[in-house]
């Protein structure tokens, strides 16, 4: 059996007490989640829809540009109300079709959560990051955590495992103001 060592200590970090904790000016460990490329995947969209024969009519132009604009987490139903704001002829099925063919084309993901609802976010390998969920208010904060990818790194190698790719999904109540879960002090 592999024995676990314990975790490096990665720079940016500071031990207090028994806990580590992300110094002042770091961009290393425990920040939010880097930007996608988005002019890398709407070259991958458009090479998608040439080699498929697609064609990038006014209104699969505007969903997408209102996607890429809109931001990560995105449902059906909040993009379909984003883009009837430049076209109110744009229906649902014409939204959902064009997030199944982003989907398919690698430039988005699908991700569901516990709530049950299909959420869509851009898919950038080089941007990878994990999600916090708030069960109370559905807050969702993206982030970075070296030590984590560390962690799922030793822990596959002591099984044998070689990753090809994981989700981390943590779910409590935030403490944002406005949320319904927020406890008093």
């Amino acid at each position: 059996m592999v024995e676990l060592q314990p975790l490096t200590h990665a720079p940016g970090w500071r031990m207090d007490g028994r806990v580590k904790t992300r110094e002042a000016g770091s961009a290393v460990a425990g920040s939010p989640a880097r930007e996608p490329d988005t002019d890398r995947l709407r070259e991958q969209l458009d090479a998608y829809m040439n080699e498929h024969g697609l064609r990038n009519t006014e209104q699969r132009r505007v969903i997408v540009d209102t996607f890429f604009e809109f931001g990560a987490h995105a449902t059906v139903d909040e993009l379909l109300a984003e883009v009837r704001k430049a076209d109110s002829r744009i229906g649902y099925a014409t939204v959902y079709r064009t997030l199944k063919m982003l989907s398919e084309s690698g430039v988005v993901d699908e991700r569901r959560f516990d709530d049950g609802i299909t959420r869509y976010e851009l898919a950038d390998d080089d941007a990878h990051h994990d999600h916090l969920i708030c069960t109370e208010c559905g807050f969702i904060q993206e982030f970075e955590e070296p030590l984590i990818e560390e962690l799922q790194e030793r822990v596959a190698a002591r099984f044998g495992f070689s990753l090809a790719h994981h989700k981390l999904e943590l779910y409590g109540t935030c403490q944002r103001p406005g949320c319904t879960g927020k406890k008093e002090r």
